[in-house]
């Protein structure tokens, strides 16, 4: 494809229609989730009890819009009856410039106020390309396959305004190696010295089986060849996959040095294509699905956070998972739930000398390092589908919501298949929590359905290694796993259950039941309540803790996203104390609070 032709595909979703829609959508979800959070605050007009006015930092601007408050103070609104008036003039809704007139409310600085409207630029780019390119609607989603629907999803993070920032991708390569692009793509390899390269695996897998999967004697064969014409002993050398944008704008140059003295030598593109998956940075092998995922460093800047991997991590996480597996597998209860963890087998890090110096939290630092996840397909049963939980979000262009055609064609009532869903996805994360007083990320995208007949019957957990948390002091952890261990208050731990799967993830799909079907959220709430009752009454033994840690508290502090994020949009937490960064704002009402008189059901 010639220059012209590209730089024209690179831009062709990019027009005023498209842009107004788009403009409208994110702006509907920015109003919500910085309502929510607290750093706007709309006023109910006067004699209505849906139409709000939201007043800018200059009171001459303001917008109007029909809006529901839901349980946790969930904003309902409804996104056409959104109006903005500027000095008595109508206007067409803009998100940039409505950052800018809620400049002193949101406090956001100077400083970071400008990378900021570039993610949101970025996100609106993102939401345009999807606009234009909807492959399939909500109801033909259902009869789609893992890789169609995780490339089908449009909303990215729930909660996050700006979440498809991915600041370093040139329009061209959004193209190439954003998931919803549908474009698939060839893995570098290059050949790393063992006197600043790592490997490690967990206990039953070598370095040698581990090549002989994902690349074969042929091409390993190749590799070592190209090694020894440039008269080095490929015995001493660990090869190392690393995504294509990071090569040829990091690794090629940052790494001059090594790659002169062939410390660090090119090995060519892998025979196998790959899709990104909505993790940007975790690549799915489409050429042979039950083979790992290879997640790699990309250094660009995504919701928060420079999208590395540290070779000191790299080192430890194997340990993690053979820890994790050896205490979760065997637990008769997660089996009963069908959950299954998807185990981070191997890792390789590469040191670059000069950056090392700078300490470990300097983002060059974490520019050549990859690990390998099991793949879900390689650990489903043969009749058993599975989908990213995302997907459980999704609301497709035409205002269709998945979950309800979801449960459609399960022939299921929504009771009946929600009591399913919880059981497989919240009591596998209670009894975790109760049993180990240990936490994962749950959210969405960490998630993959396991369904039978489109009914839940499991879950695989990811982003185990990087994203876990144990608090309990009394387990024995590994040395080199002793960073997953975090010492903090009762009312922080147990607000990992209420903020990551509570307000992050229950709040919106509470809110579909209730704009989409006749379900109620009151109802859905009630089979929440249930299903911890239920989990307390099969485990009575753990009564204290279902005290010290009460899910049926009157009310729970409110952990806030967007708060981090306008705060500092490079790093939004620091890794070596997330707990003390984060942001807080008020208060929410428990929804599940007044269901206390279920627990007292528990027999002891």
């Amino acid at each position: 494809m010639n220059q012209q032709n590209k730089s024209h595909q690179m831009i062709n979703h990019l027009n005023s229609k498209n842009w107004l829609i788009v403009n409208r959508r994110q702006l509907k979800k920015a109003i919500a989730e910085l309502a929510h959070e607290e750093l706007i605050e709309p006023k109910l007009k006067t004699k209505s009890s849906t139409l709000y006015t939201l007043y800018a930092d200059d009171h001459n601007i303001y917008y109007e819009f029909e809006a529901k408050r839901l349980i946790l103070d969930h904003w309902s609104i409804d996104e056409n009856s959104i109006v903005k008036i500027s000095y008595e003039e109508k206007e067409e809704l803009d998100l940039l410039a409505f950052v800018l007139e809620f400049e002193e409310q949101l406090g956001i600085s100077k400083e970071v106020c400008p990378t900021y409207l570039e993610e949101l630029t970025s996100t609106l780019f993102s939401q345009a390309y999807k606009l234009d390119n909807q492959s399939f609607t909500a109801k033909e989603l259902v009869h789609c396959n893992f890789q169609q629907i995780e490339q089908t999803m449009i909303e990215g993070h729930p909660c996050f305004v700006a979440n498809s920032g991915r600041i370093g991708f040139s329009g061209i390569d959004y193209r190439a190696f954003a998931p919803e692009t549908v474009d698939s793509f060839k893995i570098v390899w290059l050949a790393g010295h063992k006197s600043r390269t790592c490997f490690s695996s967990v206990k039953n897998l070598t370095y040698n089986q581990l090549l002989g999967q994902e690349l074969g004697a042929f091409t390993i064969m190749n590799f070592n060849r190209q090694i020894a014409v440039l008269g080095k002993s490929p015995d001493d050398f660990i090869f190392i996959p690393v995504h294509p944008w990071q090569w040829f704008n990091k690794l090629a140059l940052i790494f001059a040095a090594d790659i002169a003295e062939k410390r660090l030598i090119y090995l060519g593109e892998s025979k196998d294509e790959y899709a990104a998956q909505q993790s940007i940075r975790t690549l799915f092998n489409l050429d042979k699905p039950k083979h790992y995922y290879t997640k790699t460093a990309l250094s660009i800047i995504n919701m928060g956070f420079m999208r590395g991997l540290s070779p000191n991590y790299m080192k430890g996480t194997p340990v993690i998972t053979d820890w994790i597996n050896e205490l979760l597998e065997p637990d008769e209860y997660l089996k009963e739930c069908g959950f299954q963890m998807l185990g981070e087998v191997a890792t390789v890090g590469y040191t670059n000398q000069y950056y090392e110096k700078l300490g470990t939290s300097c983002a060059h630092n974490k520019m050549l390092s990859s690990l390998w996840r099991e793949s879900p397909i390689a650990k489903k049963k043969e009749n058993q589908s599975v989908m990213t939980m995302a997907a459980l979000l999704h609301i497709d262009h035409n205002n269709m919501a998945f979950l309800p055609k979801l449960i459609e064609a399960s022939g299921c009532s929504i009771e009946k298949w929600l009591r399913a869903y919880l059981k497989c996805y919240f009591s596998s994360l209670l009894h975790c929590f109760f049993k180990y007083e240990l936490v994962f990320m749950p959210h969405g995208e960490n998630v993959i359905l396991i369904l039978e007949n489109n009914i839940p019957t499991g879950i695989f957990m990811k982003d185990i290694t990087e994203e876990i948390l144990v608090y309990n002091r009394e387990l024995t952890l590994p040395k080199e796993a002793q960073r997953v261990f975090v010492e903090t208050t009762d009312e922080m731990k147990v607000l990992s259950l209420f903020t990551d799967v509570f307000d992050c993830y229950f709040r919106f799909m509470s809110a579909i039941f209730n704009e989409h079907t006749a379900f109620s959220e009151t109802s859905f709430w009630k089979l929440v309540a249930e299903c911890v009752s239920d989990y307390q009454e099969n485990f009575p033994q753990y009564k204290e803790k279902y005290e010290r840690y009460d899910l049926f508290v009157y009310e729970f502090k409110k952990c806030c996203l967007n708060r981090l994020q306008l705060k500092n949009n490079k790093q939004m937490l620091d890794l070596a104390d997330p707990m003390d960064s984060l942001q807080f704002s008020g208060t929410l009402l428990n929804p599940i609070a007044s269901c206390k008189e279920l627990s007292s059901l528990i027999k002891i």
